[in-house]
């Protein structure tokens, strides 16, 4: 298999060769942060035929199509610089769909362009169905035959057992819209209306027989709303409101025999739970709940939307199934036992379940992925995400808890460098951003591996505010940016240095967007802890939310007011009126065309530091949007990095790169 995996490699047509280590002394910033993937996903076809990979490359994600038996290439697809393929699925043995966006800088969220591609296997009929793009694509290609609109189009159901025929959901371009569910033909694209949303900026969910039961949205209020019909052209019923019953019911799918809804539910205290609602009487059961975390992912019986068990993030991910005795749980202890320690996921399989497509990573992992052959009972590696890593030599992740001063019982990670005793390290406290519903999690970190290759420990903090502990937990954090949120770092970075992993002399803060808030408040407010800061496309003057960036919709400014605060309490904490209070060297870093933080913050913050007398060193990259996506651009941005890091707190320069 080793030779079939670097014939995989190369088909992809991808120049990656493998790295080697560079000296003791620096860290080869592109091995980490700037050469792409192998491939981002790969799933295989229904009928075994057939493997779909998307692949990144340096300005955009294409997809490759290979046959899997000798692996030849039978076609290749993208839409042209800076677009992306973000998702895909097999309609059937022949034709793949694929969904489109725009995604600018690598810390960005892809914005989706709504545009629905399809091409055959071989690349035959390769068209858009859907989408603003269906006039005319990027090559110039003109269309006929199809709907014409400015919409927004993503896949709902694939219908397995319909080979022509796919299930999707259609919004126009505007300011918290109402969509529509269609049916729309794989090879033609015609499409046919099936329900439209009852609520705005809705989410569609359908059972077993493809017909459209639920949908979940929220209007101007972001209060969630979830609503459930009998069937086909049935009246929308109400079943939840989060205004009413102060939590959000989230539908995951049905039963095979369509009685039963699955939900996951938040509560008053503790975490989501996954329940079961009859629908006709409405009684509900509990099936599965942690005491401490969400579930993270559904688990569904394969070539259905029928959930069975989830994903939890304990700590390390780990499986629970409420359907104990269904094949895939069966499976997934199978898997668990062939690779302990690892995070196992089957991805794809075919129609007749002999073979999935199994990928196994970690935190020294970013992913390997094996076909499993459920007749001979083994599974061969297809290709690595990342060859030239070896797990062996990768830094760890230590799973921590913590309480906060109020006695909040907090959770994060420790990364250790490679060979480190993980005592008395330099530190980089590296808070995520969001900050609200996200969460840091055990896996593969491209840059916190940077970090540790550097010689620090990394800490991260799911601070309140954060997901996957539950409404209470995330609610906790309403309205305190730069108060109890901070509080919580705070603590966990005097928690660190109390049981002995960190050098106290040694600590800086780093994040990106609100970690990069988090940054300077944290070098505001605790002006002793920390050594120095860098802060890249943040959020500096709190009450610019209201008058610049793209928070535009009337659903968007209800989030500001109701998760940030109102506009005239932001003054106080915002960091660009606490630049007198900071000590420390700050490095800050920021996109010209950044739409989430616009440029602005950034240059009022650096202003008003070195009017404090602050040692400040900046970096613009007017072209850049809310990251950095340029590789010549990554590559000063990390080298400057590691560099400031190294002159403050004492870690590895950036060396020359052995990449080839």
């Amino acid at each position: 298999m080793r030779i079939a995996r670097r014939e995989l490699v190369a088909v992809l047509v991808l120049a990656v060769s493998i790295g080697f280590p560079v000296s003791s002394g620096a860290v080869d910033v592109d091995d980490y942060v700037i050469r792409k993937s192998v491939f981002q996903d790969i799933k295989i076809s229904p009928d075994g035929t057939y493997y779909a990979a998307s692949v990144p490359l340096p300005d955009r994600t294409a997809v490759a199509i290979l046959r899997r038996e000798d692996l030849k290439v039978t076609a290749s697809f993208s839409i042209g610089k800076h677009k992306h393929v973000v998702d895909f699925d097999w309609a059937n043995d022949n034709r793949l769909l694929m969904s489109t966006a725009e995604k600018i800088g690598a810390m960005d969220v892809p914005r989706w362009i709504g545009d629905i591609i399809a091409t055959n296997a071989d690349g035959g009929k390769t068209e858009v169905l859907v989408g603003q793009s269906v006039d005319v694509m990027s090559t110039g290609t003109r269309i006929s035959g199809k709907q014409t609109e400015m919409v927004a189009a993503f896949l709902v159901d694939p219908l397995p057992h319909d080979e022509k025929n796919v299930v999707i959901s259609v919004s126009p371009f505007s300011r918290d819209p109402y969509s529509r569910a269609e049916i729309m033909h794989v090879d033609t694209g015609r499409r046919n209306v099936l329900a439209r949303a009852p609520v705005q900026n809705g989410r569609f969910t359908t059972d077993n027989t493809g017909a459209v039961r639920v949908v979940r949205g929220f209007g101007v209020d972001n209060a969630n709303k979830l609503y459930l019909r009998d069937g086909r052209n049935a009246e929308w019923l109400m079943i939840n409101d989060e205004a009413l019953t102060g939590r959000i019911m989230s539908p995951l799918g049905f039963s095979e025999d369509n009685r039963i809804l699955y939900l996951q539910v938040q509560h008053d205290s503790g975490p989501d739970s996954i329940v079961a609602m009859d629908v006709e009487s409405g009684d509900r059961t509990e099936l599965l709940r942690d005491d401490d975390v969400s579930p993270h992912r559904i688990i569904y019986r394969a070539h259905t939307r029928i959930p069975v068990g989830a994903f939890f993030q304990d700590g390390k991910p780990r499986t629970a199934f409420f359907d104990v005795a269904s094949p895939e749980a069966r499976q997934y202890r199978s898997l668990e036992e062939v690779f302990p320690g690892q995070n196992v996921l089957v991805t794809s399989s075919t129609r007749d379940d002999r073979y999935a497509l199994v990928e196994v990573s970690s935190d020294q992992n970013p992913g390997d992925f094996y076909l499993f052959d459920a007749v001979e009972k083994k599974a061969d590696l297809v290709i690595s995400r990342r060859e030239w890593f070896y797990a062996d030599e990768m830094a760890t992740m230590r799973p921590v808890s913590l309480a906060a001063r109020d006695g909040l019982r907090l959770h994060g990670y420790l990364t250790v460098p490679h060979g480190s005793n993980g005592k008395n390290l330099p530190l980089v406290v590296m808070p995520h951003g969001g900050p609200f519903g996200i969460f840091d999690r055990w896996g593969f970190d491209e840059e916190v591996q940077l970090l540790a290759a550097a010689g620090y420990g990394v800490l991260q903090v799911n601070f309140r505010g954060s997901g996957n502990h539950g409404r209470a937990f995330q609610q906790a954090g309403a309205r305190e940016w730069g108060g109890k949120m901070q509080d919580d770092l705070t603590d966990a970075t005097r928690w660190v240095i109390e049981q002995g992993f960190a050098d106290r002399n040694r600590i800086c803060m780093y994040g990106h967007s609100y970690g990069a808030y988090a940054t300077m408040m944290g070098l505001a407010r605790e002006p002793d802890l920390y050594k120095c800061g860098i802060g890249s496309i943040g959020v500096y003057d709190l009450p610019m939310l209201y008058t610049a960036g793209d928070l535009r919709r009337g659903s968007d400014r209800t989030y500001v007011t109701e998760w940030i605060g109102e506009r005239d309490k932001l003054a106080e904490v915002s960091p660009t009126n606490m630049a007198d209070r900071i000590r420390v060297p700050v490095l800050l870093a920021a996109g010209g065309e950044d739409l989430r933080a616009p440029v602005a913050h950034t240059e009022l913050m650096e202003r008003r530091l070195r009017a404090a007398g602050v040692p400040v060193e900046s970096l613009y990259f007017r072209t850049e949007g809310h990251g950095f996506y340029n590789e010549a651009n990554r590559r000063e941005y990390y080298t400057k990095l590691l560099a400031f890091l190294s002159r403050h707190i004492g870690g590895k320069t950036a060396g020359a790169s052995t990449s080839n």
